[in-house]
C-alpha cells in the first residue's frame, strides 16, 4: 500500500517546478508510505513520478516504485495489492517472461506488455495506478473495480497532476484550491462527497472501474472497463439452500484466502459482529496467526452497544490473540485536529477505522482485515427490508386522491416534531426507492443547502450534480433486494465506507484490506442476492468457517462498530448556537463543511 503522484508536464513548464511539484505531493503523503521514496524524471516532455512505499509484498528495496521494465520501455507507479499475483506471475513466467523482483508490481509491467489496457480484467485486488509507455508516449491511470483505492487529477494550466490525495494535488502548488459547489453539495446532502466530484474545484476523482490515457500533458475521457452496477441487472439465479450454503462457504472462504498474501504479520478489526467474526473464523481455520483488535470506551460498558464481550467471545472461540483499545471523549478531542487533516474528503464517517488502525500501529501491524462490505452484500441494513416495503405501501397510497399532499404535510408535522428536517421532504420522495433511499441516506435535503452553502453555490452544485441528488441509478437492477444493494454498493460503500477506510487507516500506515468487497466475490454472489434478504444472508454468512460463529454474535441485533460520537464531538467541537440541538451527524457535517468551504 502507498502513495502515488506525478505530473505530466504541459510544454511550458520548466523541470524544476514539475519535479519540485512533483516532490511536494511525496511529502505531503509521507504517511502513505513510510519505507521508501522514489522520484523519477522520465525525459524532455515526459512524467515526472513519485511514490512513497509501505512494504508489504517483496519488501527488499529492489521492488521500491517508480518501477521500470528491463528494457525502460514501461514505468510504473502504483498503489495497492493484486491477491492473484502469484498465479499470474507463474504464468508469465510459463510464457517466456523474466523477472528481478517478486513484487507484484512487475507483474503488472510484465502483464501490460503482453496485453495492454486488457490485463485489467485479469487483476484480482484494490489498486489504483499510472503506467508510463515510453513508445506509445502515453500515460495510463486505472483504478480497481469497486474503487478501493483512491485516484485524483486535475487538467491544468501546467500539465496533468494526479496523486492519492486530493490534498497532495494542493500542495503540489500546480492546482488551484478554490472550493466546488457540486463537491459540497454533494457532502451535505450524504454525508460524503460522491465520485466523481471532489470538494476542490479543479480536482477529479477517477471512477472505480475506470481508465483514463494522457497524452502529451492532456486527459482524455474516462472510460469504464468495470461496471460493478451491471452485475445487478444480470439474472437472478436460484438454488438449493444446499446449494447455497455450499456456493457462499466457498466464495467467502476463497476471497480470505486471496486476501491473506503477504509477507508480514495481519490483524482482523474484530467488532463482534457477524462479519468481521467470520473473517476471523475463516482464517483461523486456515492456521493464521492473527491478531484480533476491538475498539472499546467506557461509555457502552455494559450496555448493548458493547462490542467487547462478543468479540471476546469471537476470541476465544477461534483461539485468536486479542488486543481491546481503550478509547476515551480525551483522546478524541486531542486527535481531532490529526483526523480533520488526515480526512482527504470530508466525511460523516471514518472515526472508528482512524482509532482501530491507530491501535493496528501501535501493536507494529502493516496489514489489517476489516469486515467493510458484508451488509452491502449479504442484505445486513434494515434498508434491505423496509424500502421495498415502503415503496410497494407507498405506491398503492398514492394512488388515492390528495395523497402525496398529506404526505407532505405528515412529513412537515414529523420534521417539526422529531427535530429531523429532511422529513418535510417526504412528498417528494415518497414515491420511489431511490427517493426514499435519499430520505433514509441522506444528510441534509437540497432545499436546505442555500442556508449551509448561499443560493448561488447551492444551484450551481445541484445543477451539476443532477441525477446524482435523486437517481434512478436502481432501475438498472432487478428488483427491490438487488435495487438496495446497488444503491448501497455505490454509494454508501464506494463513497464513504472505502473511502474513509482509505484516509483513516493510510493516517496510521496501516493498508486495510476488505476480503468482502471483492470483484471475484461480488460476481460469483451478486446472482444470488435475492436469496439473502430477511436475514438469510448474514446466517449464510455466519456458517462460513469450519466452527460457524457462536449464537452470541449470530442472535444479536446490528449496532455498528461504532463510539459515542454525539456526546464527544459536542464536547470537542464547541457548537454554536446553530448546531447546537440538530443531530450528531448533521452538527459534524457543518463543522467539516464550514472548513472546507473556507
Amino acid at each position: 500500500m502507498c502513495g502515488i503522484a506525478g505530473v505530466y508536464p504541459s510544454e511550458r513548464q520548466a523541470p524544476t517546478v514539475v519535479r519540485d511539484a512533483v516532490e511536494a505531493m511525496t511529502v505531503h503523503m509521507a504517511t502513505r508510505g513510510p519505507d521508501g521514496q522514489g522520484l523519477l524524471a522520465l525525459g524532455p516532455g515526459a512524467p515526472v513520478l513519485g511514490h512513497r512505499r509501505l512494504s508489504i509484498i517483496d519488501l527488499d528495496p529492489r521492488s521500491n516504485q517508480p518501477l521500470s521494465s528491463a528494457d525502460g520501455r514501461l514505468t510504473i507507479v502504483y498503489n495497492g495489492e493484486i491477491y492473484n499475483y502469484r498465479e499470474l506471475r507463474s504464468q508469465l513466467l510459463a510464457s517466456g517472461e523474466s523477472f528481478r523482483t517478486t513484487s507484484d508490481t512487475e507483474v503488472l509491467l510484465a502483464l501490460y506488455r503482453r496485453e495492454g489496457r486488457g490485463m485489467l480484467a485479469r487483476l484480482r485486488g484494490m489498486f489504483a495506478f499510472a503506467l508510463w509507455d515510453r513508445d506509445a508516449e502515453s500515460l495510463l491511470l486505472a483504478r480497481d473495480p469497486h474503487g478501493i483505492k483512491p485516484l485524483y487529477y486535475a487538467d491544468v494550466v501546467a500539465g496533468f497532476v494526479f496523486a492519492s490525495r486530493a490534498k497532495a494535488l494542493l500542495a503540489s502548488g500546480l492546482v488551484p484550491a478554490s472550493s466546488s459547489p457540486a463537491g459540497l453539495a454533494g457532502f451535505y446532502l450524504w454525508g460524503s462527497v460522491p465520485e466523481p466530484w471532489t470538494v476542490h474545484r479543479a480536482v477529479r476523482a477517477l471512477p472505480a472501474g475506470h481508465w483514463l490515457e494522457v497524452r502529451r500533458g492532456a486527459a482524455g475521457t474516462p472510460r469504464a472497463w468495470y461496471d460493478v452496477s451491471a452485475r445487478f441487472g444480470e439474472p437472478e439465479r436460484r438454488c438449493s439452500p444446499r446449494e447455497l450454503a455450499v456456493r457462499v462457504r466457498s466464495a467467502v472462504r476463497d476471497t480470505v484466502r486471496a486476501h491473506r498474501v503477504a509477507d508480514v504479520p495481519i490483524c482482523v478489526f474484530l467488532s463482534g459482529g457477524i462479519d468481521s467474526g467470520a473473517l476471523a473464523g475463516v482464517l483461523a481455520a486456515e492456521g493464521a496467526r492473527a491478531l484480533g483488535i476491538t475498539i472499546a470506551c467506557a461509555e457502552f460498558e455494559g450496555t448493548p452497544a458493547d462490542e467487547v464481550p462478543r468479540a471476546r467471545a469471537l476470541a476465544r472461540h477461534y483461539s485468536l490473540e486479542h488486543h481491546v483499545r481503550q478509547v476515551t471523549q480525551g483522546e478524541l478531542s486531542a486527535d481531532l485536529p490529526r483526523i480533520v487533516a488526515a480526512m482527504d474528503q470530508p466525511s460523516i464517517d471514518g472515526i472508528n477505522t482512524w482509532f482501530a488502525s491507530k491501535a493496528a500501529a501501535e501493536r507494529g501491524y502493516k496489514v489489517a482485515l476489516s469486515g467493510i462490505g458484508g451488509d452491502e452484500l449479504f442484505c445486513g441494513y434494515a434498508s434491505f427490508a423496509a424500502l421495498p416495503r415502503a415503496t410497494r405501501v407507498a405506491s398503492g397510497l398514492l394512488r388515492v386522491p390528495g395523497a402525496r399532499a398529506a404526505l407532505a404535510g405528515t412529513g412537515v408535522a414529523l420534521a417539526a416534531l422529531q427535530r429531523k428536517p429532511k422529513l418535510r421532504a417526504l412528498g417528494e420522495t415518497v414515491g420511489t426507492l431511490e427517493g426514499l433511499y435519499q430520505l433514509r441516506r441522506g444528510l441534509f435535503m437540497p432545499e436546505e443547502l442555500p442556508s449551509l452553502m448561499g443560493g448561488s453555490a447551492a444551484r450551481e452544485g445541484l445543477e451539476a450534480l443532477g441525477d446524482f441528488k435523486s437517481s434512478r441509478v436502481a432501475a438498472a437492477a432487478r428488483r427491490g433486494t438487488a435495487q438496495v444493494a446497488l444503491l448501497e454498493s455505490t454509494r454508501y460503500l464506494r463513497n464513504q465506507l472505502l473511502r474513509d477506510s482509505d484516509w483513516a487507516s493510510m493516517a496510521h500506515s496501516v493498508e486495510l484490506r476488505t476480503p468482502l468487497v471483492d470483484a471475484r466475490l461480488s460476481e460469483e454472489l451478486y446472482p444470488y442476492i435475492e436469496s439473502f434478504a430477511d436475514g438469510h444472508g448474514k446466517r449464510l454468512l455466519a456458517e462460513c468457517p469450519e466452527r460457524p460463529l457462536p449464537s452470541l454474535v449470530v442472535g444479536r441485533g446490528k449496532t455498528g462498530f461504532g463510539l459515542p460520537l454525539d456526546a464527544w464531538l459536542r464536547h470537542a467541537t464547541a457548537p454554536t448556537p446553530a448546531r447546537a440541538q440538530a443531530p450528531w451527524a448533521r452538527r459534524w457535517a457543518r463543522y467539516l463543511g464550514e472548513r472546507w468551504s473556507a
